[in-house]
């Protein structure tokens, strides 16, 4: 088995499966069908072209939080020549998330990783007010989904002298008879604007007591000045 590691950070995300309407709403972490379209316009896959999908649904995907974020609202005005109305826009803002995307074809997770690196179309994180910040792909690693995340350092910077562990949250893809597992409507099955589809699949969340540190980093300020 192989794994890509993506590194979803931005001012702001937005990953929402149940936006209706004047309601937009995210989900507290990525979801399969806003990583897939990710990686979608990255191989410069147009939204009729299902086959791409069906390839990119078999990666199996988990994603660490590494940092929450906060839940941002915003309300926004549409106008017409009739009516006007306000729709309530929902992001996360200043979340921090590791993405492992496990398949046994390792040339298919590079070719995607060439993809990612230099994009047929602009990418973002669920909305297209939501650009990612660099870098965006971590690389390829060896072993399976859950040892390449237990590995990885975090990627939220720590102070010198931080010892303070921290619970991490993750999130992976599993069978759906697997203990604890809960099914969630985004798997993409077309991003067709006439006739948009999503299917079913299983995903059990866990703990885990800590991660890796990343090498501290000393912040003086006054650096700059000498």
């Amino acid at each position: 088995m192989a794994v890509l590691m993506l590194r979803l950070a931005a001012p702001m995300q937005s990953w929402g499966t149940d936006s209706k309407f004047e309601v937009r709403k995210t989900n507290r972490e990525p979801t399969k069908s806003g990583v897939v379209g990710l990686l979608a316009a990255a191989l410069g896959a147009r939204r009729d072209q299902t086959e791409i999908l069906r390839r990119l649904n078999k990666l199996r995907i988990a994603v660490r939080v590494d940092r929450e974020g906060t839940l941002l609202r915003d309300f926004h005005t549409a106008k017409s020549d009739k009516t006007s109305y306000v729709t309530r826009r929902y992001y996360l803002s200043d979340a921090v998330f590791l993405v492992g995307l496990e398949d046994e074809d390792e040339e298919y997770l590079r070719s995607l990783e060439h993809a990612l690196r230099n994009p047929a179309f602009p990418l973002f994180l669920g909305r297209r007010s939501c650009p990612p910040t660099l870098p965006l792909c971590l690389g390829m690693r060896d072993g399976s989904l859950e040892q390449a995340l237990r590995a990885e350092p975090s990627l939220v910077p720590v102070c010198r002298g931080d010892t303070k562990k921290r619970k991490i949250r993750v999130l992976l893809e599993t069978g759906p008879e697997a203990p604890g597992a809960v099914v969630q409507q985004d798997l993409p099955l077309s991003f067709s604007p006439e006739h948009r589809q999503y299917g079913y699949r299983a995903v059990r969340e866990e703990v885990w007591d800590t991660v890796p540190l990343p090498e501290p980093t000393e912040h003086d300020p006054f650096e700059e000045l000498r």
